[in-house]
């Protein structure tokens, strides 16, 4: 079916069929942009759960209203998702359990990242993150060879690397939006050179990343405050408590984020993780910190970013997690609900930075 065919059988107010992103008429050979969902929670070094992230999204986007009042066409620009990626899932919990063993055993002190028996485990474990890595950038590839948008939905923060590597492979220069509450910025933190806690590392390993911009940092250490001070301005981190103590003393939002966007250039991908937000909103993310956005502060900066004219090349959203005690096929979830909405906003304003779609 071609996609003007799907559009103009396809009843936006009607009831969501299941099993289909946010009910959407559409498949990956007539979407404008596809999503990669990523199960991937390796390297994670508190709570588990964000591999069950891109399923819990999937089931609770049925429950989405597809109507957005300031882009009244955004359901037809054409947005699928890959299906569920079960050799990657059942590849992550084998290496969960080695990782989450070597974990326990590296903070009880039983091991040292120095040990022989830990280089045994650290390599097994590494050769298989970067299998993960090379399998988001092949997909990417393939996807946007045929024509496709791409973006990605995760998983722990270490799954857009491929993703990333991929836009690298065709733009000569982009910027990087990381809304998040912590800088990402060490190095193979713990032993994992593909760590959750290291994307933002790996990332400025690339070239043409000629700037990153993190927006809502409150949890860092001594060495990536180092990291964001010897950058000479390649990494601009606008830290939450800055941010909050600015509005206490007068400053609004949206001078804010105007501030944030002029810092990036033309061309942008955004990496979200959503413990950016404040912990009411994801309590179920594996490192929640105090403080953090509002929803609709988040929508608004991307909306503003989508406004300024530049061009959203990419994005993820990543670190969604149903808890432990909830089914991943509940709809009701509340972190896979605003997963999901947040999921479909970010869809429509990437498109509305490449011109699919309009504002008013």
């Amino acid at each position: 079916m071609t996609k003007e065919d799907a559009i103009l059988h396809f009843d936006p107010n009607g009831v969501a069929e299941p099993g289909r992103l946010f009910g959407l008429p559409f498949d990956t050979d007539n979407a404008s942009l596809v999503l990669i969902p990523v199960p991937w929670e390796v390297t994670v070094s508190y709570t588990a759960g964000c591999a069950r992230g891109p399923e819990a999204i999937l089931k609770a986007s049925s429950q989405v209203d597809l109507y957005q009042k300031d882009i009244p066409d955004a359901w037809k620009y054409g947005i699928a998702m890959l299906d569920l990626p079960r050799s990657i899932r059942k590849m992550s919990e084998a290496l969960r359990v080695d990782a989450a063993n070597y974990i326990e055993d590296l903070e009880e002190g039983f091991i040292t990242e120095d040990s022989p028996e830990a280089h045994v485990l650290i390599d097994r474990i590494n050769a298989g993150c970067a299998q993960m890595v090379q399998w988001v950038q092949s997909s990417a590839a393939a996807l946007r060879n045929s024509g496709k948008q791409v973006a990605l939905v995760g998983g722990d923060h270490s799954t857009p690397l491929g993703l990333i590597r991929n836009l690298a492979d065709s733009e000569n220069e982009f910027g990087i939006l990381q809304i998040d509450a912590h800088a990402d910025l060490r190095e193979a933190y713990e032993g994992f050179e593909y760590s959750h806690a290291s994307i933002t590392y790996n990332a400025l390993k690339l070239p043409e990343v000629s700037k990153v911009v993190q927006v809502g940092i409150r949890d860092f250490c001594e060495s990536e405050a180092e990291m964001i001070r010897d950058s000479k301005g390649r990494i601009e981190t606008y830290f939450y408590p800055d941010l909050a103590a600015r509005q206490f003393g007068g400053e609004n939002w949206n001078a804010l984020c105007k501030e944030i966007i002029e810092k990036l250039p033309q061309k942008v991908y955004i990496t979200f993780d959503i413990d950016g937000l404040d912990p009411k909103l994801c309590p179920n993310t594996g490192t929640p910190v105090p403080g953090g956005f509002e929803f609709e502060e988040v929508n608004h900066l991307i909306t503003m970013l989508a406004r300024s004219g530049r061009e959203i090349i990419g994005f993820d959203l990543n670190e969604v997690s149903p808890g432990p005690e909830a089914d991943a096929l509940d709809h009701n979830d509340w972190d896979g609900n605003v997963g999901a909405r947040m999921l479909y906003r970010m869809c429509n304003l990437m498109a509305v930075s490449h011109g699919g779609l309009k504002l008013v």
